[in-house]
């Protein structure tokens, strides 16, 4: 036995020596972005349940992939992906070739790819939401409209910066702040930006309380800040029931390629309201959401690969979703704005901001920076009417650019 040799083999076939080959540096930096993750996470709690997730994976990805050279070791493998989705390749379609030659997280990766982890988050998201509030002052739509300015705005953004219409349209729903439609529709139209849409969607959404209150108060006065609103009227169980039934058929009939969001995010509050399944809402909001988010996130996290994220497109993307957030608070601003007027003052704009979805933090940004001018105000309940909208809002947001560029 050739001792020297072994050990010669061994370290060659490490990860380690792995860092030295062409390329390697880039999965190191890849595990160290990995770390931070972690850290921001874990210590800053930056949207923990799915970025701790997203880290790691992004960490196993990495490891196994620059250690197998993408070979038979590797967990995830981006080319097998690619070649599926090719018409010129030989592989175009073919599951047989998927099917043999996936790692573990290429078998995560097909919830993603199929959009069923996204379209389960939002039953989960429609078993834990009231849309009262919504139906109790149904001018909270237009709110809800108002704050997807962002989406497209960041749509032209990334077209003048060279991006192909189905990657702009990825791009600009980062300003929707609804992380399983950033991912429902990248997968669909540009699986490539996957991994830095994902990252820029969940952080700004985490980093709403610092993003938002400058906005809010630079396109609002004091005397609009201070409106306290009058409470808003009870919403009967039988509009409750009904609403999900209507919203779902009408959408879906609307704009087909939102059933499976819509559909989901409407199933899962009839689960809510009508009063007969509460096992099935139970497990809606708390089992399924949570096993779904681990896979979720694992698998967003499996394609941040050294070659697929380091690049200038990622830098692009991040800036492109923060003017996204930036301008569709801006616009939901806007809308609360000319209800103030067109209400004689009695409506709050700060609510506008809330329409950007992210149930319920925007809510109760809204809620805070309210309090902050008016110690007597409360404006959380009348905040989650646009908030809730902007959920449905982000979702035909996303139904009518995947009906222009999902071919």
């Amino acid at each position: 036995m050739n001792f020297l040799g072994t050990l010669e083999k061994l370290a060659m076939e490490s990860g380690f020596a792995a860092f030295l080959m062409e390329g390697g540096w880039k999965n190191l930096v890849m595990i160290v972005i990995a770390f931070v993750l972690l850290y921001l996470g874990i210590k800053k709690k930056f949207e923990p349940l799915l970025l701790v997730g997203i880290a790691f994976g992004c960490l196993l990805s990495n490891l196994s992939y620059f250690i197998a050279l993408g070979g038979d070791n590797a967990l995830y493998h981006p080319q097998l992906w690619a070649d599926f989705l090719d018409a010129a390749s030989p592989y175009y379609h073919s599951y047989g070739h998927i099917m043999s030659n996936c790692g573990l997280l290429d078998f995560f990766y097909i919830g993603v790819k199929a959009g069923i982890y996204p379209s389960l988050i939002f039953m989960g998201v429609g078993a834990m939401t009231d849309f009262g509030p919504l139906l109790s002052n149904a001018k909270s739509l237009l709110l809800g409209a108002a704050a997807q300015l962002g989406v497209f705005v960041a749509f032209f953004g990334a077209i003048l910066l060279g991006f192909t219409g189905p990657q702009a349209a990825s791009i600009g729903i980062i300003g929707g702040a609804d992380g399983p439609t950033a991912i429902f529709l990248t997968t669909k139209l540009a699986p490539e930006l996957l991994g830095p849409i994902a990252i820029a969607a969940y952080s700004y959404m985490a980093l709403i309380p610092l993003i938002q209150p400058p906005i809010m108060k630079l396109f609002t006065t004091d005397e609009m800040r201070k409106v306290k609103m009058v409470q808003s009227r009870e919403v009967s169980k039988t509009e409750k029931i009904i609403f999900p039934v209507v919203v779902a058929t009408f959408v879906i009939l609307l704009l087909p390629s939102t059933a499976p969001l819509v559909g989901c995010l409407m199933l899962g509050n009839l689960f809510r309201e009508c009063g007969v399944t509460e096992r099935l809402s139970d497990t809606v909001q708390n089992a399924l959401m949570n096993i779904v988010t681990i896979f979720l996130a694992t698998s967003v996290g499996a394609t941040m690969v050294g070659d697929n994220f380091l690049r200038p497109q990622t830098i692009y993307i991040i800036l492109l979703g923060l003017v996204a957030f930036s301008i569709s608070t801006v616009g939901g601003l806007l809308g609360g704005i000319a209800m103030f007027y067109g209400s004689g003052k009695k409506i709050n704009p700060l609510i506008g901001s809330a329409g950007v979805s992210a149930v319920p933090m925007a809510a109760r940004v809204s809620q805070d920076v309210g309090r902050r001018y008016n110690k007597t105000n409360f404006l959380l309940m009348h905040a989650m009417g646009p908030n809730v909208a902007g959920v449905i809002g982000s979702a035909i947001a996303a139904g009518f650019l995947l009906s222009v560029f999902g071919g």
